[in-house]
């Protein structure tokens, strides 16, 4: 069985989506895209997320150690007042961006796309959960922003991270928020014809 496991790409450098990933029995390697973020516009959020996941997705999936393997590609922004928050750029932005989201509900979206190199098709899609702000405090966002955890992460929280106490809530997808949608990810493959149980490692 192990001879004709597909090989599975993650196009990311998130270590809490391949976490997610290998939790749920898979093996990916990972192949960073390099794919300049700030150069890609759309017209929404989601349509922003989307557009991101397969820019880095066929960025990876042309690269010619890929070639015969199923890569993955996945981008976050968080939607706010209809604006698209990703990563922010400093401490000062990561502490506005908190005061502003404290209280508050945002949805979080992130797009996806899988490509099936051996066959040349791709299949992309959007999961969105909503997140329920609770209200730190000033002293409560100075500490989280001081820790450096926001910088690195769209916008400015993990689920998973030091900024836990401050959610109050989701509705949807919890993996989503962390950085991949697991239920997405296994309908898209099947739209590939590739069954997740298919990629499992061997168990140990």
């Amino acid at each position: 069985m192990t001879a004709t496991r597909r090989r599975l790409i993650l196009a990311s450098a998130s270590p809490a989506r391949l976490a997610l990933l290998r939790q749920a029995g898979l093996s990916p390697e990972v192949i960073v895209s390099g794919v300049d973020e700030d150069a890609v516009t759309a017209p929404t959020p989601a349509e922003l997320a989307l557009a991101l996941a397969e820019a880095k997705a066929s960025v990876v999936a042309a690269k010619p150690e890929a070639q015969g393997a199923l890569v993955i590609g996945c981008d976050s922004v968080l939607e706010l007042d209809g604006q698209a928050l990703g990563k922010p750029a400093d401490a000062e932005e990561a502490t506005a961006r908190w005061k502003a989201m404290r209280g508050r509900t945002a949805t979080l979206q992130t797009g996806h796309c899988i490509w099936d190199t051996a066959a040349k098709r791709y299949v992309a899609g959007i999961a969105s959960t909503v997140v329920h702000f609770g209200e730190p405090t000033d002293e409560e966002i100075a500490a989280y922003v001081a820790s450096g955890e926001p910088l690195y992460v769209a916008g400015a929280f993990t689920l998973d991270g030091r900024s836990a106490p401050f959610i109050d809530g989701i509705d949807g997808d919890h993996g989503n928020v962390i950085g991949i949608s697991l239920p997405l990810v296994r309908r898209l493959l099947a739209e590939l014809g590739v069954g997740i149980t298919e990629l499992w490692s061997p168990a140990e």
